[in-house]
C-alpha cells in the first residue's frame, strides 16, 4: 500500500472524538467504582471495631480488667461467675503452638520440594493439589480430628481424652499447611537464580545452596507465612470447637479438653446467654482480645518483612 492509499486520520476525526469521550468516561467510572469498594471495606472495618469497642466498654462496666487479665477460672456463664481471659488464651495458644509444630516442618519441606526439585509440569499441578486443602470446610476437618485422629492417638498417647487439644492442634496444622507451604514457596521461587548460580560456582551442593543461600535469602517471607498461618490457627472457630471440646481449664496438658476463645464465641452465639446480659457482653469482650491478637501478629509480620526484605537489582 502506497502513501497515497493510507486512510486520512483527519476523515475519521468525528467518529474517534465519541470513542475518545467513552473511554474516559468508562475510566472515570472504574476508578470511581473502585474508590467506592476501597472505601466500603474501611468504612466496614471502623464499623466492626467500633462495635467491639463499644460493648467491651460496657464489658468492663462490670467487670473490673484487673480481674479480668489475671483470675485463673471462666465460668461466665455460671452463678458464680469469674471472666478470667488467659484460660481461653492459654487453650487457644495451646492449640496453635501445637499447630504451628505440625505444619511449619511439613510447610517448609512441601515449598522446597515445589520450588527446587519438583519439574515444572509437576509443579504446575502439585501446587493447587496442596492449595485444595484450603478449600475443604474447617467443620469436615474437625470430625476429622474427632472420629479419626483420635482414636489414633488414643491407642499410643496414655489418658487422652475423647476431647482433646492434640489432635485439634494437630488438624489444625493441616487446615494451615497450605498457607504456610504456598507463602513459602513463592518466597522461595522469588530469590534470583544468579544467586544459586553463584553457589553452584563456588563449588556448593545443591542441598548446600539452599540451606545457606536460598532459604536465608527468603527468610522473610518464610517468617511472615508462619506468622500468617499462625494468626489463622487463633481465629479458626469449628475444628477447636468441635474437637478440642468446651471444658475452660487452665492448663498446657493437650490430653484434656479445653476451650478456646472461638469455641466460647460460637458457644456464647448459639443462643445460651440473652441479648444485652452480662454473659452476652463478654462474647464481645473475647471478640477484641482475639481481634488484638491478630492484629499484633500480623503487625509484626509486616515489620518483619519490611525490616528484613532482600531486594535484588
Amino acid at each position: 500500500m502506497t502513501t497515497s492509499q493510507l486512510p486520512d486520520p483527519s476523515q475519521n476525526s468525528g467518529l474517534w472524538q465519541p470513542n475518545r469521550k467513552l473511554s474516559k468516561t468508562m475510566e472515570m467510572l472504574a476508578k470511581g467504582l473502585f474508590g467506592a469498594f476501597g472505601i466500603l471495606s474501611i468504612f466496614t472495618t471502623i464499623g466492626i471495631v467500633l462495635t467491639l469497642v463499644f460493648e467491651t466498654i460496657l464489658f468492663f462496666r462490670e467487670v473490673p480488667i484487673w480481674d479480668f487479665l489475671t483470675d485463673t477460672q471462666w465460668t461466665p456463664l455460671f452463678t458464680n461467675s469469674q471472666y478470667g481471659i488467659m484460660v481461653l488464651i492459654s487453650a487457644t495458644l495451646l492449640t496453635s503452638v501445637i499447630a504451628l509444630i505440625v505444619a511449619m516442618p511439613m510447610g517448609i519441606l512441601a515449598a522446597v520440594c515445589l520450588s527446587e526439585y519438583a519439574p515444572r509440569k509437576v509443579r504446575s499441578w502439585l501446587k493447587p493439589a496442596l492449595e485444595i486443602l484450603a478449600g475443604v470446610p474447617t467443620v469436615v476437618f474437625g470430625y476429622f480430628a474427632l472420629f479419626l485422629v483420635t482414636p489414633i492417638l488414643q491407642t499410643f498417647v496414655p489418658g487422652l481424652q475423647q476431647f482433646n487439644g492434640l489432635s485439634a492442634g494437630i488438624v489444625l496444622g493441616i487446615a494451615i499447611l497450605p498457607t504456610i507451604a504456598s507463602l513459602s514457596e513463592d518466597a522461595i521461587y522469588a530469590v534470583p537464580q544468579s544467586l544459586r548460580q553463584g553457589s553452584y560456582a563456588l563449588g556448593a551442593t545443591k542441598r548446600e545452596t539452599i540451606t545457606n543461600v536460598v532459604l536465608p535469602a527468603a527468610l522473610s517471607g518464610i517468617v511472615a507465612s508462619f506468622i500468617l498461618g499462625v494468626a489463622r490457627a487463633v481465629g479458626e472457630t469449628m475444628i477447636v470447637t468441635i474437637a478440642a471440646g468446651q471444658n475452660p481449664r487452665l492448663t498446657l496438658d493437650p490430653r484434656v479438653p479445653i476451650q478456646t476463645m472461638t469455641s466460647f464465641i460460637v458457644q456464647v452465639a448459639g443462643g445460651d446467654a440473652p441479648t444485652g446480659s452480662i454473659e452476652y457482653i463478654t462474647l464481645f469482650a473475647v471478640g477484641m482480645t482475639l481481634f488484638l491478637i491478630t492484629l499484633v501478629l500480623n503487625s509484626f509480620s509486616f515489620w518483619f518483612v519490611r525490616r528484613f526484605r532482600e531486594k535484588y537489582e
